[in-house]
């Protein structure tokens, strides 16, 4: 399975002048995104990887004690090269990595290209080149495409324009165009950013490389999108292993009867005395010796491993997990410092009356120590981070302002307009703080931040969901990419989703973050899943994501009532003598209690305000601040500490078939020897009732089973 590029070969002197013209232009790095078909032809063409590693990873041997991962089909796999140009320039180029989800690498492209770009300082894209090569079926078939294009000319991913080759064809593996699309072109999405498309024919190979050069300096001079449909055909089924004649015969008796390009264009040199057929099979013998020397060298030998290079900012960093003690905690003088510049804008600035209120009370309660709410525990790791050199990108729908009005990091100016951000005003040498209001999509502005995470692991790159279930429309990303991109490629990253989650009592949507779609996903430490309840717990969660020598996906359930609940808030030693705590035990040391209820997130503090209210101090509750990688010594030495209890709950809000229920349960089973008892809502299609009275009926039979009303606690 290697689908050929048999049929379109005119994308390798195609993309080998773009390469060149945009070396002489200025380019020194490209970063590239690319299905399946010619992938192995433009690894060794265009990236100079050698017939020999490309013949060893079609070996089928593997040697167990250097296997990573679980590894994925050759044509996924991703390259790194560094070449000289034929003029002389050295080039990176870098094939990322990409699955079998058709146009889904695009904005992961992007975000790469992106991060690229800032860490190099090249603000306009001339350095640093996004190549995005498509299918047609695709390019018009794939939201994505649409979604990336979008976001093409816009302040936090915008990259300079993207050159976009597009082999046409004109088939999608067995669907022909007048089934794949409704409009005449399979290009005609790219109009949308009134983008120069070129039509070329890929039996013109001077026309190509004429299309290509004419692409690279618009893009170079212009900084945005070029798109080149290159009409050619596909000589074999879709993978080879495929038979086209069961639904192309009469397209594929006209291929068959074709002779290849290779040999259409040496016949016309022939014919018009540039070359000598001599010539040509020399050329030809002396490739084909090659292919077959270096195939019987690699073939029946010791099993071959190719080398994986990767970009050399990665060096310091790796993917062992590790449940140590990180060191989070920052000084009392460090946090007043920063509170006060965080609530400093220009003299002249116009704040608007409400916030002004707001923010001078978020300074008084960091001055007093106590009552600090979960936006400020954020601002103050943000700042902390910021002034000891860390850079932040954070991006969503309203991230600037926080979808739940609580964040303001970036303030407006009521009479002018103007925008003024704190957080980049703390420390003259301070790092800088990124914030963008991302369009209304979730797929391709998660995938952008994914990629810009894969090449900067100094950065604390944030990506926020509106609502955490929005991030239902970026399940695939999850899936491909975020959960399995290191088993499958052994490709890092330390992106950090910010995922609103809870039971409110406003309706199915908007009320979960799928918490068990993420559970589902965890093996093999791939991500930590974490539902921090305090300003404190949270505050220290993203310092640990920053001072951990290893990088994994950081999934965070964060609050919506709890940003403003008069509990939900800590104390200024919380920040200045701890650190991260996966298990956080009763604070009223009730050790003598014979009943524990185990719990995460914001059923907490539910389960808190009954207990005092019934001053019941037979029931310990425990919360679950880390779900995954799973505490399971800390729970250990937790659990053994309540030599009464006799009796042990897991409460959740969520039903019984979401939540983190069923991914708990095992273990908790064998941690406590036997199945703790469930108190949570029922198993349910829809994750929440649309109707408040109900919503608070659940509510309180979930906190009547778990405290019941006696108040000296004989529960039943």
């Amino acid at each position: 399975t290697r689908f050929s590029l048999e049929g379109g070969d005119a994308v390798i002197p195609f993309l080998d002048t773009l390469v060149n013209q945009a070396a002489d232009r200025g380019a020194s790095e490209i970063i590239l995104g690319m299905a399946h078909r010619g992938r192995l032809n433009v690894q060794a063409h265009i990236l100079r990887k050698s017939y020999y590693d490309i013949f060893a990873e079609f070996e089928n041997c593997y040697d167990p004690d250097n296997l990573i991962g679980a590894g994925d089909v050759k044509y996924h796999n991703g390259y790194l090269a560094d070449i000289e140009t034929d003029k002389g320039h050295p080039l990176r180029l870098y094939l990322v990595n990409n699955p079998s989800h058709l146009e889904a690498v695009n904005p992961v492209v992007e975000g790469f290209a992106k991060a690229r770009q800032d860490i190099v300082n090249d603000g306009d894209g001339s350095q640093i080149l996004p190549l995005l090569i498509h299918g047609d079926a695709a390019f018009a078939g794939q939201g994505i495409v649409m979604e990336t294009l979008n976001m093409s000319q816009l302040d936090g991913y915008r990259t300079g324009g993207t050159v976009h080759l597009i082999i046409n064809n004109q088939i999608g593996y067995t669907t022909l165009p007048e089934d794949a699309r409704s409009t005449r072109y399979s290009t005609d999405v790219a109009k949308m950013i009134m983008a120069p498309i070129f039509h070329v024919h890929g039996e013109n190979p001077e026309a190509v490389v004429h299309v290509s050069r004419l692409a690279a300096d618009y893009r170079m001079t212009f900084k945005k999108d070029v798109v080149i449909d290159l009409i050619c055909y596909r000589r074999y089924g879709h993978n080879e292993g495929d038979e086209p004649y069961f639904t192309q015969p009469l397209m594929y008796d006209r291929i068959r009867e074709r002779p290849p390009i290779n040999r259409i264009y040496a016949d016309r040199l022939i014919e018009e005395g540039v070359i000598q057929k001599p010539q040509v099979d020399k050329i030809e013998k002396s490739i084909t010796d090659l292919l077959n020397s270096d195939f019987d060298e690699v073939h029946g030998s010791a099993c071959p491993f190719p080398q994986d290079r990767f970009y050399e900012n990665w060096d310091s960093y790796d993917g062992r997990y590790s449940h140590a003690t990180v060191k989070t905690s920052v000084t009392k003088k460090t946090l007043n410092s920063l509170a006060r510049k965080l609530v400093k804008y220009p003299p002249d600035f116009n704040l608007f009356p409400k916030l002004k209120r707001q923010l001078a009370k978020r300074f008084e309660n960091v001055e007093k120590g106590e009552g600090i709410d979960w936006a400020t525990g954020e601002a103050l790791a943000f700042a902390t981070l910021l002034v000891e050199g860390v850079p932040i990108r954070l991006s969503g729908q309203d991230s600037g302002r926080g979808t739940f009005s609580q964040r303001h990091s970036v303030l407006v100016d009521t009479k002018t307009g103007e925008h003024y951000t704190p957080l980049n005003h703390l420390a003259k040498n301070q790092a800088s703080y990124k914030v963008f209001n991302s369009p209304l999509a979730e797929a391709s502005v998660l995938s952008f931040d994914y990629g810009y995470s894969l090449a900067r692991p100094d950065t604390l790159t944030l990506w926020e969901a509106q609502f955490g279930d929005f991030v239902n429309n970026a399940q695939a990303v999850v899936d491909l990419f975020l959960a399995s991109g290191e088993a499958k490629w052994q490709r890092l990253s330390g992106l950090v989703l910010l995922l609103p989650h809870g039971m409110e009592g406003l309706g199915p949507e908007h009320s979960s973050a799928r918490l068990e779609r993420f559970l589902q996903l965890c093996a093999g430490d791939n991500m930590q899943v974490c539902n921090p309840s305090t300003p404190s717990q949270y505050f220290h969660l993203l310092r640990r994501q920053m001072k951990q020598s290893f990088r994994k996906p950081l999934i965070t359930m964060t609050p919506k009532s709890l940003l403003r609940h008069p509990l939900a808030v800590s104390a200024l030693k919380d920040f200045t003598t701890d650190t991260f705590r996966e298990v956080l035990d009763d604070e009223a040391g009730y050790k003598g209690a014979s009943r524990v209820l185990l719990c995460s997130g914001k059923i907490y503090y539910g389960l808190l305000k009954r207990r005092k209210e019934l001053k019941h101090k037979n029931t310990a509750i425990v919360r679950l601040e880390q779900l995954y990688p799973l505490p399971a010594e800390q729970l250990k030495t937790v659990v053994n500490s309540y030599k009464k209890a006799k009796k042990w709950f897991w409460v959740q809000e969520e039903p019984e078939n979401m939540g983190a229920w069923q991914f708990i349960r095992p273990h908790l089973e064998e941690i406590l020897s036997h199945r703790p008892v469930y108190i949570g809502r029922p198993k349910a299609a829809s994750p929440a009732t649309g109707f408040p009275a109900i919503y608070k009926q659940q509510q309180e039979a979930i906190l009547e089973r778990s405290l019941g009303t006696d108040p000296d606690g004989q529960v039943s």
